[in-house]
Order: C-alpha cells, then structure tokens, then sequence
C-alpha cells in the first residue's frame, strides 16, 4: 500500500488504519504480534486507539493503550508507526455512562495525554484528538490546549473527533488568525451505509451529512478519518443471516436493503469481498479519505488491503454518495 502525506504536515500515512477499540478483548493479547505484523508488513503505519478503549469492559481501564505499549516496548517500532490516540471522552465506567458529562476542559485532557503516554510507553503522539466536543468552552480555548502540548513536545498534530463543520470552521480561522497549522485529521461517523441509516442512539457521534461533506470538499488539510468503516457489520451479517440478524441495527433500512443488492453486484464486478467494497466506497469520495479498520485476524487485514488495489468507479456508489 502506497502512503501519502497529510497535506502540510511530515506524516505520511497509509491508505487505512488500524483500529484498536478491542485489543486485548476481541482479540487476545498473545495475536498483537502476528495483527501489527501483518499489517505493517502490507504497508500499513496508522495505528489508532484510544484512552478510552475499552474502558466499557472491566476491570483494566485504557487496556488498548497498554496492550499498543507492550507491543512497542517488545518491538522497538515506534519510529514505523504513525500513533494516533485520543482524550477528553466521557467516562465509560459504570453503569449507563452519560456520553453528555463533558471531559474537554485543559485538566481533563493534560491527565488524559499524561496517562496516555505512560500506557503507550511512548514520549509523544503523533496524532493526538479531541474526542468529543464541548460547545460551551470557545474553540479558541481548545486550540490553545492542543498547542500547548505541541510546544511541549508531547504531540506533534492535533485532530477532532464528532465535532462538527461550524466549530470546525471556527476552529480554523482562529488557527488562520495565530499562523497554527490546526486541526490535520477529523474522525466522524461515515461510510456506504450512512446515507440511509436511522439516527444513532448516541446523539453526540457526528456523522458525514451534506454539511460535513461540503466542509471537508473545501478543506481538504483536515484529513477525513472514518470510523465504523465496514458499517459496524451490517452488510456482512445481513448477506449471512439474513434480515432477522439486523433488524435493530440503525443500518437496517429500506435505502440500505437496496445498497446491499448493489453492493453484491460491485462483488461480482470486481471479483472482490464485502470488506473489500466497503474499504473501496472511501477511495472514491471528492476528498482525501483514511478509514479505519479493526480486526484480530491477520488475513482479514490482507483482503483489506487488495481494497485500495482496485480502481473503482465514482459511479458504483452513486446510490450512497
């Protein structure tokens, strides 16, 4: 897989990558060799997690960062990897956690960032993120925070993550404003299914609407970074189960039952698998796109990769676009 550079920045990245929400969970610890292995080995360099990750599972907390941090300090692969992590999420301990109890305030995200290194047994991140926003503390209060970790030496860039294009925007004219490079990446809820799909139950996930579209046609520097890139499952459960396995999904609707007859029809045209179509909606929008994809099996993340090998045609997706 071929990198790119994130367009004013010296990062250059893979066309996908790697999510780690259920390192250590999904996937046992004892595969994190043969998973990053793999998937360095194709090429790729973005390894995403999270303080937050999975933190819904007890008793560890920040257990993907530790188990990243385990993998580096066995590997000596810093230096390989583009580490993207993120602070400020609402606390996920307990029962029932309240996603509007915001964590975005300067201690917040300085206990966040400190602990996130310890966990990664790193000395900076490359690409470090809000994780949600917090529209009562002014976008220029929030940027000043991520600068001064950059002056710290303790990030190099900064991004968002469910923010949306008016606080980006705001964002971006007050980075204009002080000469500072700014936001490089945004992570959002996007992919072939959302176009149709029903709203999230959790109301503070952005998701890629024609607003957001229009933003990053326009500001092609703040880097689309997708997550829930293959729909959470949907399409590969309903081809195998059928209806009944998705009906609660938000995904199950009728737009959505007509993109899954379109997207049987993309396998057959390209002789490819359904992650391989999913992956590939992303190489076809009007901006730059870096989804992410998690998986605990080494050869998912080869077929994943044949994606991005694959010339597909803006018009296949015309019914999700």
């Amino acid at each position: 897989m071929e990198k790119r550079q994130i367009q004013g920045t010296e990062l250059w990245v893979s066309p996908f990558g790697l999510g780690t929400a259920d390192a250590g969970v999904a996937w046992r610890e004892e595969d994190t060799e043969k998973i990053f292995g793999t998937y360095l080995d194709l090429g790729g360099n973005v390894i995403d997690t999270a303080h937050v990750y999975s933190d819904w599972v007890p008793p560890e907390t920040a257990r993907s960062e530790r188990v990243i941090g385990d993998w580096l300090a066995r590997t000596k692969k810093r230096n390989e990897i583009v580490l993207v992590t993120k602070g400020g999420h609402p606390s996920m301990l307990g029962e029932n956690p309240d996603m509007h109890k915001s964590r975005m305030r300067r201690e917040d995200m300085a206990g966040d960032l400190d602990s996130s290194l310890m966990k990664l047994r790193t000395d900076y991140i490359d690409l470090y993120f809000y994780h949600r926003d917090d529209v009562t503390i002014p976008v220029e209060e929030t940027v000043e925070v991520m600068e001064d970790f950059v002056r710290q030496g303790k990030i190099r860039y900064y991004g968002c993550s469910n923010w949306t294009p008016e606080r980006m925007k705001a964002a971006g004219a007050y980075c204009k404003e002080k000469g500072y490079r700014g936001f490089i990446a945004d992570q959002m809820l996007f992919n072939y299914g959302t176009k149709h799909m029903k709203p999230m139950e959790d109301d503070t996930l952005c998701s890629m609407d024609d607003e957001m579209y229009a933003y990053h046609r326009e500001n092609s520097g703040n880097l689309a970074m997708p997550y829930m890139g293959i729909c959470s499952g949907f399409f590969h459960s309903y081809e195998k189960k059928g209806e009944d396995a998705v009906k609660d999904s938000p995904y199950y609707t009728e737009g959505n039952r007509e993109a899954a007859r379109r997207l049987k029809m993309l396998k057959e045209k390209y002789d490819a698998d359904t992650t391989q179509i999913l992956l590939g909606f992303f190489t076809v929008q009007d901006f730059p796109c870096l989804p992410l994809y998690g998986t605990g099996k080494p050869e998912r993340l080869k077929e994943a990769a044949r994606a991005f090998s694959i010339d597909f045609e803006k018009e296949d997706f015309h019914m999700v676009l």
